[in-house]
C-alpha cells in the first residue's frame, strides 16, 4: 500500500496500480515554454485569444442544454472498489433523483462514480476534461462531454452552469478547482 498523500488532510490514500503512469511528470509543451517566456508578437497574441474564445464559445454551445447541474469535483485515482467510489456513485443517484444533471470531470475515480450514478438513477451526466500529456480520458457514463485545452476555460465551465459544488475527498488538484471556480 501507498504512503498517504500529504494533501489528503488525513483521508486514506488510493492504493497504486502497477503500470500507472505518473501523471503531470511529462514536461511542458514547447507551446507553454513560448507563453511563459512574455509578450510575444502581435499576431502571435491575436492566435491565441482566438483560440482561448474559440474554446469558451464551444463549451457554451455544448453546455447550454445541460439543464440545472450541480459539479462533483473529486480525485481520479480512487478505483471502483475504494468506499469513497460508492460514496460517490450513491451521491451522483440521489442528485440525479433530485432532478440535477450531474456534471464532472469526466474522469476515472470518483469522478466516473457520480457520473455513474447519474446515469444508473436515469439522470443527466457530464463531463469537462481537461487534455493534459499524460492523464485521464473520458468515463463511459457520459451523455455530454466536452474536452478543454485551457484549466480557466474548463473551470468557467464547470461553475457556470452549476448551482452549486459538492466537493468530494481528494488530494489538492480538486480542491483547488473548487476554490478557484465558485463565485
Amino acid at each position: 500500500m501507498s504512503e498517504p498523500d500529504p494533501d489528503s488532510y488525513g483521508l486514506p490514500a488510493p492504493p497504486a496500480s502497477p503500470g500507472t503512469p505518473q501523471w503531470g511528470k511529462k514536461p511542458p509543451s514547447n507551446g507553454e515554454r513560448v507563453f511563459l517566456s512574455g509578450p510575444q508578437d502581435r499576431g502571435n497574441e491575436l492566435l491565441r485569444t482566438l483560440r482561448i474564445g474559440w474554446e469558451f464559445l464551444r463549451g457554451f454551445r455544448k453546455l447550454h442544454w445541460v439543464g440545472p447541474c450541480v459539479t462533483v469535483f473529486g480525485s481520479a485515482r480512487f478505483p471502483e472498489g475504494h468506499p469513497y467510489y460508492a460514496m460517490g456513485r450513491e451521491l451522483g443517484a440521489e442528485l440525479a433523483q433530485a432532478g440535477f444533471t450531474v456534471m464532472t470531470g469526466g474522469g476515472p475515480g470518483l469522478m466516473e462514480a457520480a457520473n455513474r450514478g447519474a446515469m444508473e438513477s436515469g439522470g443527466r451526466s457530464v463531463g469537462c476534461n481537461i487534455e493534459l500529456p499524460m492523464e485521464q480520458a473520458p468515463n463511459k457514463y457520459l451523455d455530454t462531454f466536452v474536452e478543454f485545452r485551457y484549466f480557466f476555460v474548463r473551470k468557467v465551465m464547470l461553475a457556470k452552469y452549476s448551482y452549486a459544488s459538492w466537493l468530494s475527498p481528494a488530494g489538492s488538484a480538486p480542491w483547488m478547482s473548487c476554490s478557484r471556480s465558485r463565485r
